[in-house]
């Protein structure tokens, strides 16, 4: 190649690197202290990443299978050959670290370590490292990041927490974080450290209400109807239908803990939007519970979405059931031996089949609201149509499934028979709730004096766990509530 052309492909912008010569600069080169599957996980993702892995072992020489592309050294030569060291090994190895501070006085050291129980030692981990390496910035940070979750990938959007004394190391460690896909939330100093190491200690903590809710409804009125049904056949008619329990029983108990844990999901915005309608403001907090029931909503919803497919799925298999084929062949006899045809009751089909056709529709809408409620797909909805179907078709569903209800038991109420120990049926029980929160509903929906149109209650959660919905007072009732503004209450 001539000297004029080389120059002229130069102008061109053209390089002139052999194609087995890497033309960029080197990647940032990071350190990690251990081999363990959290260290190897947290290399192959920060070489997916675009960085240099340099690991840092007792044992350099026989540390195991490492992800291709990274280097293995001693403790000390790998933390000279970064300034960001992830130490990725357990409390009782960091000795080690003491040893070796003038290898680390400058570095940031980032504790990605978790203990097996609350207050297994006097103090955090970070701290105990922080006071074994004074002159290092140690972070803490990442430590709910399992090895699993960084070999699949399943990093976008997750958000981690960081804590530390030195601003400048934090934010070195949130940049790498932001670059990893992460969402980064700070939490101070290392003072937060134990409540840090605490976050992977806690077993599902926005479903324990909704769960125990769900447990504590269950039990109930599972021993309720086993009252009711089974033994009170069995000690008024010495009848034995204790085969019921494992699918008639409970076939009861999953529909009756589906609606009311439904209509719950609906109540506390009803009461809020009282307790605002009230104050005349939304700019006063909610008391703790009420604040604690908002926020666990999504979860109560799911729990009985659950609730109504177990529903749906018993429902199904009742014909396959022993008992229930019996019956219907001993029917199918007794019918032929009789000479008059039995009489078609017109008013009972029309039941059944509203009955049918309100818990199809029904179960249809809450397998919807289930669905918009993921991030997967609701992330895809704006706003407005997000409300659409989690405020007006979710008490559109609540509506229908009670409706479901009452249906079932319209020609039941004023039977002396229904009243087993003058006890009320468990469909009676669970209807309470969701007629409650659709009296509620309607209440706040009543038409306005000054206005043609109400606005729909919107649940927004707003900055500390506060919700704010916005509605305008029906005229009846902004007589006696304290005033804000003509027409119009905050909920």
């Amino acid at each position: 190649m001539t000297g004029k052309s080389e120059e002229e492909m130069k102008q061109n912008g053209i390089s002139l690197h052999p194609l087995d010569v890497a033309a960029g600069p080197e990647p940032e080169l990071l350190c990690i202290f251990g081999t363990g599957d959290l260290g190897r996980s947290l290399g192959l993702r920060l070489l997916q990443s675009g960085y240099g892995v340099v690991y840092g072992s007792r044992r350099p020489n026989s540390c195991g299978p490492l992800p291709q592309g990274a280097q293995v050294m001693t403790h000390a030569e790998a933390a000279q050959s970064s300034n960001l060291i992830f130490i990725c090994v357990h409390r009782e190895h960091y000795e080690f670290l003491a040893t070796m501070e003038h290898h680390l006085k400058g570095k940031v050291l980032v504790d990605l370590s978790n203990n097996l129980k609350k207050g297994m030692y006097p103090e955090a981990n970070a701290v105990y490292m922080q006071r074994l390496v004074p002159s290092a910035a140690v972070v803490k940070g990442l430590n709910t990041l399992s090895a699993w979750a960084l070999q699949n990938e399943l990093l976008a959007g997750k958000q981690v927490f960081l804590c530390g004394e030195s601003g400048e190391a934090k934010q070195a460690v949130a940049h790498l974080a932001t670059k990893l896909g992460l969402t980064v939330l700070d939490k101070g100093s290392l003072s937060a450290a134990r409540e840090l190491e605490d976050f992977p200690l806690k077993l599902f903590p926005e479903w324990r209400l909704p769960l125990s809710i769900a447990v504590g409804l269950s039990a109930f009125f599972f021993f309720y109807l086993l009252i009711r049904d089974v033994i009170y056949a069995y000690v008024e008619k010495k009848n034995d239908i204790s085969y019921r329990i494992m699918v008639a029983l409970a076939n009861k108990v999953f529909p009756i803990v589906a609606l009311v844990m439904l209509s719950l999901c609906y109540l506390p915005g009803a009461i809020a939007a009282f307790f605002q309608l009230y104050r005349g403001t939304k700019y006063r907090r909610f008391p703790n519970w009420l604040d604690r029931w908002m926020l666990c909503r999504k979860q109560m919803g799911l729990v009985a979405l659950g609730f109504a497919v177990l529903h749906a799925i018993y429902t199904f298999i009742i014909p396959i059931r022993y008992s229930f084929r019996h019956k219907l062949i001993s029917g199918v006899v007794d019918e032929n031996n009789k000479t008059t045809p039995s009489y078609f009751d017109n008013t009972e089909a029309w039941g059944t089949d509203s009955f049918i056709s309100l818990g199809i529709l029904g179960f249809f809408l809450f397998v919807l609201l289930g669905l918009t409620s993921l991030p997967s797909v609701g992330g895809y909805l704006s706003w407005r149509e997000f409300n659409f179907i989690q405020s007006k078709l979710g008490h559109l569903t609540l509506f229908i499934c009670t409706a479901h209800g009452y249906i079932y038991g319209w020609n039941k109420f004023l039977r002396p028979s229904t009243y087993k120990w003058y006890t009320p049926p468990g469909y009676m029980l669970c209807l309470i709730v969701p007629s409650v929160v659709l009296v509620l509903k309607l209440l706040l929906l009543l038409p306005c004096v000054d206005h043609t149109k109400l606005n729909e209650l919107q649940h927004m959660q707003g900055v500390g766990g506060k919700t704010h919905c916005f509605c305008l007072l029906p005229g009846w009732l902004s007589g006696w509530l304290p005033a804000s503004s003509p027409g119009q209450r905050s909920v």
